[in-house]
């Protein structure tokens, strides 16, 4: 880290360890709160790990509830940063879910579709996979969804505490691949692991510096 990048560091940390408050859900667009603030969403295949990412990144043990069913958030989750508010998180519905009635799939689609293509606050989208997994053929759906919304994204991967080092340096390398292929998508992938804090300083400075572009 050169000396900028360790002041961002440091300016996020102190922001995350501040105030950081749930402020809405919005099960439909007309439920967004007004677009005052820059916004930076998070999204991923449902049990990615996004709900400990958040209490991770914001240091707290549930800002964002963590749900042993996969798919049950399917609402927009809004929260503020800062004191005065500087920016939001926002965490998105989880996809892939398997046993979801098609009607449910239907209106995520059209929620998650409408929020990126109109949202005008919103920076930067943090796309969760999984570290065991990889990218998978839902992770690409998602990726053309933002591709398509011109919403630039950063490919986080989750977990990475979980496996070898020498897998998680292949599934990195194919992240690294799949991200040249798409047009909005971030070229530095970042390697996290809630447990274990890994990434999390990097992430916080990453997701800073987005916000105040």
């Amino acid at each position: 880290m050169d000396d900028a990048q360790q002041e961002l560091a440091e300016r996020a940390g102190r922001l995350f360890s501040g105030r950081v408050e749930f402020l809405k859900s919005a099960p439909g667009l007309q439920f967004l709160p007004d677009p005052d603030f820059p916004e930076i969403a998070f999204c991923g295949r449902s049990n990615v790990g996004k709900s400990s990412l958040l209490n991770a990144l914001t240091g707290r043990k549930a800002i964002a509830r963590t749900s042993v069913t996969p798919g049950r958030t399917q609402e927009l989750n809004f929260f503020e940063v800062g004191e005065p508010t500087l920016f939001r998180l926002v965490d998105m519905p989880g996809y892939g879910f398997a046993k979801a009635p098609p009607k449910v799939v239907e209106k995520w689609r059209a929620l998650v579709r409408s929020f990126l293509r109109g949202r005008v606050p919103l920076k930067r989208t943090l796309l969760l996979v999984d570290s065991r997994h990889g990218i998978k053929e839902v992770d690409r759906e998602m990726m053309r969804m933002l591709d398509e919304a011109a919403v630039g994204y950063r490919i986080v991967l989750t977990k990475a505490d979980k496996i070898k080092a020498s897998e998680l340096a292949k599934v990195l390398e194919a992240a690294a691949a799949e991200a040249k292929k798409h047009p909005a998508a971030y070229p530095v992938i970042h390697v996290t692991s809630s447990e274990k804090k890994m990434g999390i300083e990097e992430l916080r400075a990453a997701v800073l510096a987005d916000a105040e572009v």
